[in-house]
C-alpha cells in the first residue's frame, strides 16, 4: 500500500483530541516484531528498558530490548499466558490463561501462584490484572481460554460466570469484586484509586465502578459503548497522564476518550489491536500488540505506569496459594 493510500494515523473526532496535543509525535507505525498469533498483554519494565507481551496460541512470552532492538523468548511452555502488570515491587504480575491462574515472578525468577480458585472451583481463564497501592490484585475472568484449544484449553466452567476478582493483599483470599458480566476484559484505575474501568468484549462496552474505603465495588454504569462504532471490540485500557482513557479496540484501532467519556479520536491500525501499553524512559512511548505484530509509537502523549502515579509504598507480602512453581 503507499503513502497515498495508507488511511491516516490519527483520526480527530473532537477539536479536544486536537488541543491536547493527541496527534503530535510519530507520523507511522514502527514494527518492532512481526511473527505472532495473537500478540497480547505487553508491559514495559522500566528497571529492564524492556518490553515483555504474550503470544497466545504460541503459549511463550516475549521481549523486546530498548537498548538493542533485540526480541527473544522470555518463557516458553508459558500456560497460554494474557494480560501482564507489574506490582509495587516491580515483580511480574501474569494471567495464565491456560493454567487457569495468576501468577507472580520472583525477583530470583521463580513463579509464585497467587489464585487459582475460587470457593474451591478452578477459575476460568484469568486474561488481565491491576495492582492498587495496597498491594491488592484485580483481576478480570472470562472464558476466552476454555472456549477452544486455541488460546488455552477446552473445558467447561466450573464457576459458571465470568467475573472480576480481588486478591486480598494480607491474607491472599480471593473473593469476586464485581459480576453481571458478558466478558470482563481490560481493567485499570483511575489515578486516584477511586475508579475501576472495566470492559466488557461481548457486552461492547466500559464500565466504571466506584471503589468504596475497604475495596468494594459499587455502580457499574456504562462510560462508553460501541454503538456508534460497531467494529469496535474493547480489549484492554490505560491511561494517560491527563486523565484521557485509551482503549484498545481490536478492528477499530486504538480508542482516545475524554474524562468525561467522549470519543475524541482513535489512531488506526494495520492490525486487529489485542492490548496497548506505555513505557519507554519518557513514557510516551505508546506499545499497540496488534494480532501478529508489536507496533510503537512514540508520542507528545505521556502515559501512566501500571502501578499508579507516586511513590511506591513499603512491601507488602502476598502469600500464594500454592507456594512456588
Amino acid at each position: 500500500m503507499s503513502a497515498e493510500q495508507r488511511p491516516p494515523l490519527y483520526e480527530c473526532l473532537d477539536d479536544r483530541f486536537r488541543s491536547g496535543r493527541c496527534m503530535n509525535g510519530d507520523e507511522r507505525w514502527e514494527v518492532l516484531h512481526t511473527g505472532s498469533r495473537w500478540a497480547e498483554g505487553p508491559v514495559y519494565v522500566p528497571a529492564w528498558r524492556q518490553l515483555v507481551w504474550s503470544d497466545i496460541p504460541n503459549d511463550r512470552m516475549l521481549r523486546w530490548d530498548e537498548e538493542t532492538g533485540a526480541v527473544g523468548v522470555f518463557r516458553r511452555e508459558a500456560g497460554h499466558t494474557n494480560g501482564n502488570t507489574l506490582d509495587r515491587q516491580g515483580r511480574l504480575i501474569t494471567c495464565e490463561q491456560g493454567n487457569r491462574r495468576v501468577t507472580r515472578t520472583e525477583h530470583d525468577g521463580t513463579r509464585t501462584v497467587l489464585a487459582d480458585r475460587w470457593r474451591g472451583k478452578r477459575l476460568n481463564s484469568p486474561n488481565d490484572a491491576a495492582v492498587t497501592s495496597d498491594g491488592a490484585i484485580w483481576f478480570s475472568d472470562p472464558d476466552f481460554g476454555i472456549t477452544s484449544d486455541y488460546e488455552g484449553h477446552r473445558a467447561e466452567s466450573e464457576i459458571g460466570a465470568n467475573n472480576v476478582y480481588r486478591i486480598d493483599p494480607a491474607t491472599g483470599r480471593v473473593e469476586v469484586a464485581a459480576d453481571g458480566f458478558g466478558a470482563p476484559n481490560g481493567l485499570v484505575f483511575s489515578a486516584d484509586e477511586r475508579q475501576l474501568f472495566v470492559s466488557d468484549t461481548r457486552a461492547g462496552c466500559i464500565r466504571v465502578f466506584q471503589v468504596r474505603g475497604d475495596g468494594s465495588l459499587d455502580g457499574g454504569a456504562v462510560f462508553a459503548d460501541a454503538a456508534e462504532r460497531p467494529d469496535a471490540r474493547f480489549d484492554n485500557l490505560r491511561f494517560d497522564a491527563d486523565g484521557r482513557l485509551w482503549a484498545a479496540a481490536m478492528n477499530d484501532g486504538v480508542h482516545c476518550y475524554d474524562p468525561d467519556g467522549t470519543l475524541i479520536g482513535r489512531l488506526d491500525v494495520p492490525e486487529p489491536v489485542a492490548n496497548i501499553a506505555w513505557g519507554g524512559a519518557k513514557r510516551n512511548r505508546l506499545f499497540v500488540a496488534a494480532t501478529t505484530s508489536l507496533y510503537s509509537l512514540v508520542s507528545a502523549v505521556t502515559g501512566t505506569h501500571p502501578t499508579g502515579p507516586g511513590r511506591p509504598p513499603a512491601p507488602v507480602a502476598l502469600p500464594g496459594a500454592e507456594g512456588q512453581v
